[in-house]
């Protein structure tokens, strides 16, 4: 079989889409599915494999991301089409949406897409000048419209199923979360990352993986962090990705005299300073609630890392289970507590972390990537 993926996002540009796009593809393949992908160009260079780059432009409101041209995108589409396509999947709701659409109009193919984005809740970072309810209101029309126009759509949480239900669609909606590759998680190297980076072997540290994104509340944990290192002298917060916020977050963090408590240690190659980073730590924290799935929280958990995080839309169907998850408290004197007591419980902490390991079997990527070859081959039906 072979699938036409298109989307506006992709490697180098780092985050939950790419990242999903990449496992999905990489255990296709064991399924007998060959995915040619479209994707925008990049001023960085990066070299992957059946992927055609697509000349594109940069956002004014958005740096990281860019906007492919349609002319060469279309072109792309019509090339990669003279080879038989069975199916079209789409990954993203802005010019790969409208291509894919196009595309299977033209070859007579079912199309599904993926919505691994809460836009309702994205936007107003990006549009501030706009009013938040004007905004939200277009997004859900829009994402009505756009998915009530495929033969099916993946969301990545039940949450999210929820979402698209509750906005009118009424296309066929698969719960189908992207899974991990545990054994590169469960591989890490704690010392040596604390080694490359200065911490002290014992020294108690939470760790958050992600964007550096205004959306991602990580404001929330430097001030959890700030009241906790009242019981915990030593607490280090250990930040682990880029983006957009960094800038405001270093100097936030100068600001309030933390700079001894909270480390940034940029973008972690995935192969192994990350899972060495998340085998350091002690405690992983999150405190996004825009989540579709929230990936990182299962990577860490590989890990044997222990999660305290919101149960918030898409990250609730990993935290609820409390299999090696901890739901935080969203009110930040109550959040900073539950840490200082679960940093201060060390028998807890090493039970959850066998929990952790044992609930993260169940997201395995090839499994996933089965259910996905299954969902392809019906809609060809």
């Amino acid at each position: 079989m072979h699938v036409l993926m298109i989307s506006d996002v992709y490697f180098p540009r780092i985050n939950g889409v790419s990242t999903s796009i990449e496992t999905f593809r990489r255990d296709l393949v064991d399924q007998g599915i060959e995915i040619s992908l479209v994707a925008p160009d990049y001023p960085e260079p990066h070299s992957t494999p059946a992927t055609w780059r697509i000349p594109s432009r940069r956002l004014p409101f958005d740096p990281e991301d860019r906007l492919m041209r349609w002319r060469p995108l279309m072109q792309a589409v019509e090339d990669i089409s003279r080879h038989k396509v069975d199916l079209i999947h789409v990954q993203t709701p802005f010019a790969a949406h409208y291509a894919g659409l196009s595309a299977a109009r033209s070859l007579k193919a079912p199309i599904l897409a993926t919505y691994h984005t809460h836009f309702e809740e994205y936007i107003g970072h990006y549009l501030p000048l706009f009013p938040r309810p004007l905004l939200r209101h277009a997004a859900r029309g829009l994402a009505r419209r756009q998915c009530n126009g495929l033969d099916a759509v993946v969301v990545p949480s039940l949450a999210m199923h929820q979402t698209l239900a509750g906005y009118g669609v009424t296309t066929p909606l698969h719960v189908l979360p992207t899974g991990i590759p545990i054994e590169q998680f469960s591989a890490g190297h704690g010392p040596r990352f604390r080694h490359r980076h200065g911490i002290p072997e014992g020294r108690p540290m939470a760790l958050y993986v992600g964007r550096v994104a205004h959306e991602k509340n990580i404001v929330f944990l430097i001030d959890a962090i700030k009241l906790a290192r009242r019981q915990h002298p030593d607490l280090l917060l250990v930040i682990a990705g880029d983006g957009p916020a960094l800038p405001a977050l270093q100097r936030m963090v100068v600001g309030l005299e933390l700079e001894d408590h909270v480390q940034f240690v940029g973008y972690l190659d995935r192969q192994q300073e990350l899972p060495d980073c998340y085998a350091a730590a002690d405690l992983f924290v999150f405190s996004s609630r825009t989540e579709t799935q929230g990936l990182v929280l299962l990577e860490a958990m590989a890990a044997g890392l222990p999660v305290y995080a919101f149960a918030a839309l898409g990250t609730r169907d990993i935290v609820e289970p409390q299999q090696g998850a901890v739901a935080a408290p969203e009110e930040l004197a109550a959040f900073a507590a539950g840490l200082t007591e679960l940093l201060a419980d060390r028998p807890r902490l090493a039970h959850l972390s066998v929990a952790a390991r044992q609930f993260a079997q169940s997201w395995s990527a090839p499994d996933r990537a089965r259910q996905l070859a299954g969902l392809y081959r019906s809609l060809c039906r």
